[in-house]
């Protein structure tokens, strides 16, 4: 058994990324429609989708070096 129990580590890897992805599509669409559905956005509004954009590319540049790389050399 590793030092981390049994980790899947290109599970981990993937669904990390896809995440990453996911919050910066959700950031990108959330600032786009947001206007257009509700008419204007507020203040806070923008800081929100900014927010989860720029959590989504730090998610989806450090899930891969995290699980791909750091973790699986410290077995």
């Amino acid at each position: 058994m590793g030092r981390y129990g049994n980790l899947d580590y290109p599970k981990l890897t993937r669904n990390g990324f896809l995440l990453g992805v996911g919050l910066l599509v959700a950031g990108l669409l959330g600032e786009a429609l947001g206007p257009v559905v509700l008419g204007s956005l507020p203040a806070w509004g923008h800081t929100l989708f900014l927010d989860v954009e720029m959590l989504g590319i730090v998610v989806g540049l450090f899930a891969p070096l995290v699980f791909g790389i750091v973790l699986p050399l410290t077995e």
